[in-house]
């Protein structure tokens, strides 16, 4: 699906759903939802790391800064279902869109995606504050992008 083709169901996916995924959910959604676009966003993990934890309490501190509130989000492992239940899954790097190739029926690849569109958003798991701040920033970028994309659908 073109980023513009406005979806109905987006997911976001990272490896272990606890810093970029539920980041990319809770920004998207909220731009989503100001700009009275009726879309539901979720995420989901390629590993089973994290199952049932919150994001990373570093995720949730930042976005917190920004005004999202990721605290009520609970990680969890992509699913078959999900390859049908979504119009859009949007990958944050190119080692989860490979995963996610590999597991996903060859008639629904081209709901696969980068979140980025042509680069890797960075994973700030090893790294320090600024690491967060930098998804953060890529992330709000990257939604009021794909926000006015679907709101004038070009």
């Amino acid at each position: 699906m073109p980023p513009a083709a406005k979806p109905r169901r987006v997911l976001l996916v990272c490896m272990g759903n606890i810093c970029r995924s539920p980041t990319a959910e809770e920004v998207l959604r909220s731009k989503a939802t100001r700009a009275c676009l009726e879309v539901q966003f979720d995420s989901a993990g390629t590993e089973n790391y994290h199952i049932g934890e919150p994001p990373d309490p570093r995720s949730i501190e930042h976005a917190r800064r920004r005004g999202y509130e990721l605290g009520h989000l609970r990680a969890r492992q992509i699913c078959a279902e999900d390859f049908t239940s979504f119009d859009l899954i949007l990958a944050a790097d190119e080692i989860n869109l490979s995963s996610l190739r590999v597991i996903c029926p060859a008639s629904r690849r081209g709901r696969l995606q980068l979140l980025l569109g042509d680069h890797a958003l960075p994973d700030p798991y090893y790294g320090g504050s600024d690491g967060f701040e930098k998804v953060l920033d890529m992330v709000e970028k990257r939604a009021d992008y794909l926000v006015s994309q679907w709101l004038s659908g070009n």
